[in-house]
């Protein structure tokens, strides 16, 4: 018997022409007019929503310009109007570096490390100048365990250079207050003739009422160990945001207020830092320049009495 041949079955798909194919999309829309009918409303929505969004080319450039001036608006009021006065001209009298404010006669300056060496030799000549500097404030600690590395020497060369001197503490919100205190008194040894201790306070931390409590602790500690009261150091803003009380009302007032011709705050106050741009010589780096609002005598009698004045 004979054997016959394999059958082989081939798969031969029907090759469709781009005719045909377009027909049988043609035949599928006929057989389905809802799918048809969705396809033209996308399109027509499309449309409206590209003659809705479209900007004539004039609506653009004003767009444009209407952002670019709103930028330098916001330029000019954050980073440049703060600091115009640098550049006002000085129609009072100009020294060491700056317009001096109109009207007092009794200059001072504060520093910390951030000045680095500074020559004492060269600032004792300011004494004898025209515009005379009189009085030193200098940092000695800030929150519960940092100590200006500079204080003890530049503290030192203050009252051997013939300035009348003073200490101040930066505090920190988020340290015990108490601590603070304690931590000052360890640090500072103020003698009589010394300006009142200093508290500096820029930072508000999270509770208003908190701060405002523990600050009255920090005041209270420092003024039964000094016997004197201590000078509050803030921007007029602070003080007048946080701190304008009768209670901090009764602390002489350093105000921190900065390229003014002068003081805006109503209040009573006893020093104006004026500056932070102040050019000394025997001090490389900037330094901030304060007034004191009264006569040299009036300042002498600020400072902690000597035994036999009391």
């Amino acid at each position: 018997m004979a054997k016959e041949p394999p059958i082989m079955v081939v798969d031969k798909s029907e090759k469709t022409s781009p005719r045909r194919r377009a027909a049988g999309k043609a035949s599928v829309s006929r057989r389905n007019p809802s799918t048809r009918k969705r396809s033209q409303g996308k399109r027509k929505n499309k449309k409206k929503l590209m003659r809705r969004w479209s900007v004539p080319s004039w609506g653009y450039y004003i767009f444009m310009g209407v952002v670019a001036v709103v930028f330098l608006l916001g330029f000019y009021y954050f980073f440049i109007r703060p600091y115009s006065y640098r550049w006002k001209p000085c129609y009072g009298t100009k020294a060491y570096g700056v317009c001096l404010p109109y009207g007092f006669s009794v200059h001072g300056f504060d520093i910390s490390h951030h000045q680095g060496n500074i020559d004492w030799d060269e600032l004792q000549k300011l004494q004898k100048s025209p515009f005379p500097v009189r009085f030193v404030f200098l940092k000695a600690s800030e929150g519960g365990d940092f100590s200006d590395t500079a204080f003890v020497r530049n503290f030192d060369e203050a009252r051997r250079h013939g300035f009348i001197r003073g200490a101040y503490h930066f505090y920190n919100p988020k340290t015990d207050a108490l601590r603070q205190a304690d931590f000052f008194i360890r640090s500072v040894d103020l003698q009589p003739g010394d300006l009142p201790p200093v508290l500096d306070i820029e930072v508000k931390g999270e509770n208003e009422e908190k701060l405002r409590h523990d600050l009255s602790l920090w005041l209270h500690r420092i003024e039964d160990h000094y016997k004197v009261k201590p000078i509050l150091y803030t921007s007029y803003k602070f003080k007048t945001r946080y701190l304008n009380d009768s209670l901090f009302n009764t602390y002489p007032y350093w105000i921190a207020h900065y390229y003014v011709d002068s003081v805006e705050y109503k209040g009573s106050w006893s020093f104006w830092q004026h500056t932070d741009v102040g050019k000394l010589p025997g001090i490389q780096e900037d330094v901030d320049l304060n007034v004191f609002n009264g006569s040299l005598e009036e300042l002498r009698r600020l400072t902690i009495p000597f035994l036999n004045e009391e």
